[in-house]
């Protein structure tokens, strides 16, 4: 695993030799083809959270987080026809040029800046994703495994650039693929030889793990059809039509065809692939009620209990749990017998059964959270980014240990690199060239996009220090985005689209939409997902308010 993090590294370095001007480094001489540009956008979206928390996502609250991509299709489609050829024939380094053209430097600054807080935050949170892995599985200190992930990805991105990105997408993603659909295979050969794959679908259908549509719309209820359709499409375009981590990833292909080509090839592949991650922690749900789990997952916080005044008492709680755990293993064969035979009235009877003992294991597991918090009140009580790590350190062969560990990896490398490249071309673009050295040569801007890279590599190594407390990776980066992408795509769409509305108007009105988005995560409990929603239409429809004021303002 270790030395497959250094093979990456020098193989992104010497790919990619050889960058002399901005254009190599940051837009790979727009040389890239279609499939190259799938797999950039794929792995770049895909980080070790999504391989990492995913699954633990899927077995504490079921499928339902794929409606979160329902919108992804429906943005490609969108973008495809509006935003990649204006951003194709305007030749741009960075998708905020365009703002200024549109409207002026304030509007690009604001959209710069936006971008630069919430992506230099995110990438914190896929250095940190890979770390707690190797830290987990080593044993070393998470702050020393932190800088030395974060370092690696700063050596080769700032040494090659975009191509060194893109270069590096390709062998990580099918690294990723081969192990994804390795442990997917070792799920069903290490359950019970009684439980079949039909069984297994059926104890998690019966579980509330299977709940992959809802229908029924709820404002406090973060995933259903509507939020995914409605919020996921506004998020999606956001994300892969402003966010230039995305953005740059197809400003380096050499057509608008072949843009296209890898965009909807992205769309209509990453909602199956999303699909196929959270039935792998659905299965990992079913696996765990046929093997007792461990009473929590985090083995960092378990064996600190276990050193501790509160070591006896845990144990107890442990003893209780494997009881009630083996009771429930009973019930849910009953359940599984009681399909088999369609009778109804046992079937009832087992279901209930099942509740009734996973209600109990849910107050012996409060319990334990509160040991480990009396132990060390500084403890992070949330083991669901700990679940998949779980299952596949202590139940895989060692070679697929080793090849699931380097596909997640290799998602983190993919996605942090990524991130940097992109934070380093607004950072010089959009800030420094046009700000502050204007008329500097190739060379300089050059040096000093590396050096921007390894200054938000050391930014995002600061941030991954503290996101341990966050809860879900998979939530928490998604609700760090949605904070900013309803402003940001408001200001795109009105560049876009409304071509009488000024500049004056959409930055007021992107001032007024982004402290109200604060306001509702801040103040509120609407779902984050709407937060995209919030902003985009609030700025849009305060711009058509404000500008005719600002016009009649300039006419005096």
């Amino acid at each position: 695993m270790c030395f497959f993090l250094l093979y990456v590294a020098l193989y992104g370095i010497w790919k990619t030799r050889g960058k002399k001007d901005i254009k190599g480094f940051l837009l790979a001489d727009r040389k890239t083809p279609w499939y190259t540009i799938t797999l950039s956008v794929m792995a770049t979206q895909a980080s070790a959270i999504t391989f990492l928390s995913t699954p633990g996502q899927a077995f504490v609250d079921g499928m339902r987080f794929v409606q979160f991509y329902f919108g992804l299709p429906i943005a490609m489609v969108i973008l495809c026809v509006t935003a990649v050829p204006i951003f194709h024939r305007l030749k741009v380094y960075t998708a905020y040029e365009f703002l200024e053209q549109r409207f002026d430097l304030k509007n690009r600054t604001l959209g710069s800046v936006l971008f630069l807080i919430q992506r230099g935050l995110a990438a914190g949170f896929t250095i940190f994703a890979p770390a707690l892995i190797i830290s987990v599985l080593l044993g070393w200190d998470i702050r020393l495994t932190i800088i030395l992930i974060g370092g690696v990805v700063i050596v080769y991105t700032a040494s090659g650039g975009t191509d060194a990105v893109n270069k590096t997408h390709m062998l990580q993603m099918a690294i990723i693929t081969l192990g994804m659909g390795a442990a997917f295979y070792m799920i069903f050969r290490l359950l019970p030889t009684d439980i079949s794959f039909l069984d297994a679908a059926h104890v998690a259908g019966k579980m509330g793990k299977l709940n992959v549509i809802n229908f029924a719309f709820d404002w406090k209820d973060r995933y259903n059809i509507w939020s995914g359709l409605i919020g996921g499409t506004f998020l999606a375009l956001s994300y892969f039509g402003t966010d230039q981590s995305q953005v740059q990833r197809y400003l380096s292909g050499r057509s608008v065809g072949q843009i296209r080509l890898g965009l909807l090839a992205n769309g209509f592949v990453k909602v199956p692939m999303q699909f196929i991650i959270l039935f792998i922690g659905a299965m990992i749900f079913v696996f765990f009620q046929f093997v007792t789990p461990p009473l929590f997952f985090n083995p960092v916080e378990t064996a600190n209990v276990k050193n501790s005044s509160y070591a006896e008492a845990y144990q107890k709680l442990e003893t209780q749990y494997a009881r009630v755990h083996l009771e429930k293993q009973d019930h849910l064969r009953d359940m599984l017998d009681a399909i088999e035979t369609h009778s109804d009235s046992e079937l009832d009877t087992s279901v209930e059964n099942i509740r009734q003992s996973t209600e109990t294991e849910m107050g012996i597991r409060h319990e334990a959270t509160d040991l480990i918090k009396k132990a060390n009140p500084n403890a992070d009580t949330e083991d669901i980014n700990y679940i998949f790590l779980g299952f596949v350190i202590n139940f895989l062969p060692i070679g697929l240990v080793g090849l699931i560990l380097a596909a997640i990896l290799s998602a983190s490398m993919s996605s942090t690199s990524a991130e940097l490249n992109a934070l380093a071309s607004v950072t010089v673009v959009d800030i420094y060239k046009r700000v502050f050295k204007k008329n500097a040569s190739e060379r300089h801007y050059l040096i000093a996009s590396k050096l921007a890279t390894v200054f938000w590599g050391i930014y995002a190594i600061n941030f991954a220090m503290f996101a341990n407390r966050l809860g879900s990776l998979i939530e928490a980066v998604n609700i760090l985005g949605s904070l900013f992408y309803g402003t940001i795509l408001g200001i795109f769409l009105i560049a876009f689209y409304f071509k009488k509305i000024g500049g004056h108007a959409t930055f007021i009105a992107a001032i007024v939409a982004e402290l109200t988005v604060l306001g509702c995560y801040f103040f509120t409990e609407i779902p984050y997902l709407w937060f995209n929603v919030i902003g985009c239409v609030l700025l849009i429809t305060l711009a058509h308010l404000i500008n005719p004021l600002v016009a009649a303002k300039n006419e005096k």
